[in-house]
């Protein structure tokens, strides 16, 4: 499961990045949790995914067929693995791909009485698009909620180590076809969504502020460690 993560780049390096024409400013954000407002890419009709734009939705997917949002599971995350066989993903993997902006996410490693956390991001930097799923939910009076969620999957073997999921990090070279739901079939995009690469990302040990979401300032991200990249585990025991 992700339930945490951040997005703490400038603006305009995030608008380069994504390729999309709208020019939010946005403050960085640094212990991002569910039901809270986040950014979000998704592709104009017919476009084949090259034309993008910002929108802002809650982390918190509620599907079309919900009658009372405090009746339903608060859904964060839905797995790669089964969400074309459930009816809560199943319209959305089809027509409301997005990918969901960030350069960092949390994962908690447990054990012997103790729980780690590490921020896990791109090695060197740069921001990193998960992939995701939204819709617009709509009261019986007429209001609307926009909401999404991540699309988790297997982590690579480092991320592995302190977690059994991850999101789904699309690489640039894919986010058109992720995003093209009019050109590209669900099966497809789904086959796009697999574990990153190992010397993709590294592992950064960090404090407990993480664990308040209160807590939204750099100082949550402060190292207590070297970076862990591929190849050094063995510094986790």
């Amino acid at each position: 499961m992700c339930g945490r993560y951040a997005i703490t780049l400038p603006p305009e390096a995030v608008r380069a990045w994504f390729g999309y024409a709208d020019t939010p400013d946005f403050p960085p954000r640094y212990n991002i949790a569910p039901t809270q407002p986040i950014p979000i890419v998704v592709a104009a009709p017919h476009s084949g995914g090259a034309q993008r734009r910002f929108l802002l939705v809650r982390w918190g997917f509620l599907p079309g067929f919900v009658r009372d949002p405090k009746a339903f599971s608060l859904i964060v995350n839905a797995r790669a693995e089964t969400a074309a066989e459930k009816p809560s993903f199943r319209a959305a993997l089809m027509r409301r791909r997005c990918l969901v902006i960030a350069d960092g996410f949390y994962a908690w490693r447990k054990g012997a009485g103790e729980r780690r956390a590490f921020l896990v991001r791109r090695v060197g930097g740069g921001p990193m698009g998960f992939a995701g799923l939204y819709e617009t939910w709509s009261d019986p009076t007429g209001g609307e909620i926009d909401t999404a969620c991540i699309v988790t999957t297997a982590p690579n073997a480092l991320v592995g180590l302190v977690n059994d999921r991850a999101p789904a990090i699309v690489e640039p070279d894919a986010y058109s076809a992720w995003l093209d739901v009019d050109g590209v079939a669900a099966a497809r995009a789904l086959a796009l969504l697999k574990p990153a690469p190992e010397p993709a990302l590294e592992l950064v040990e960090i404090g407990p502020l993480v664990n308040r979401v209160a807590n939204d300032s750099a100082a949550v991200q402060t190292p207590v460690a070297a970076p862990i990249r591929a190849g050094g585990a063995a510094r986790l025991f």
